[in-house]
């Protein structure tokens, strides 16, 4: 073998390891405060369900972002983004009259759009609201309230449950080639306290979902 084949074979070694290392920089967490700031309370809900053993929990979060946090989601086009946007109003709606039948609907459209956004399928809920957590921390609660909501539940309970699942709906119907949380700031400037848009603050009917008339 002459020298320059070998040089050659070492200098594509070199660019095979250095690309390997970027992408594991890239999904693996820096420790517990990396873990913290990826995944907000849902790291405290996974230490929690660990008893506080914070180093298990974490051992948990790790293996999840191996395994979700390189995915990358689908753009929605414009038309499928009105459809879920309609979705939305229509279950906001059904809110006043059905609470039950519209928190069912709101667990069925996140399923449903995650799916879209290129997230495991709803079928497999344990395994796509993990990867929502990896990518959508501060928000996945509010699937999991809406999801596991009891159709006896109050009003007020069904309510926090809607506005809570609204956060998460609003990462999902953004755009963008791959996931990134949304800037804060940004959105408490299109979003209110009370889970609504500027557009639905608007409208007295949608308005009622968040203020209970």
């Amino acid at each position: 073998m002459s020298t320059g084949v070998i040089i050659a074979l070492i200098v594509v070694g070199v660019v095979v390891v250095v690309a390997a290392g970027v992408f594991a920089a890239r999904t693996k967490p820096r420790g517990g405060r990396g873990l913290k700031r990826r995944f907000g309370p849902e790291y405290e809900r996974v230490v929690a369900r660990h008893d506080g053993d914070t180093k298990a929990a974490e051992r948990e979060l790790t293996e999840r972002v191996r395994r979700h946090g390189s995915l990358r989601t689908r753009e929605l086009e414009p038309a499928a983004r009105e459809r879920y946007q309609a979705r939305w109003a229509a279950a906001q709606e059904r809110f006043v009259e059905s609470p039950a039948e519209a928190v069912a609907e709101a667990d069925l459209l996140i399923a449903d759009l995650a799916k879209e956004r290129g997230f495991p399928d709803g079928s497999r809920y344990e395994e796509q609201v993990e990867a929502l957590s990896v990518h959508h921390g501060p928000h996945v609660h509010g699937y999991r309230r809406v999801h596991h909501a009891d159709g006896t539940a109050g009003t007020e309970k069904l309510r926090a449950a809607m506005v809570e699942a609204r956060a998460l709906f609003d990462d999902l119907i953004g755009t963008g080639g791959h996931v990134a949380h949304r800037d804060r700031t940004d959105e408490r400037d299109r979003t209110a306290d009370d889970g609504t848009t500027r557009h639905e603050r608007t409208s007295p009917l949608k308005g009622r979902l968040a203020k209970g008339s």
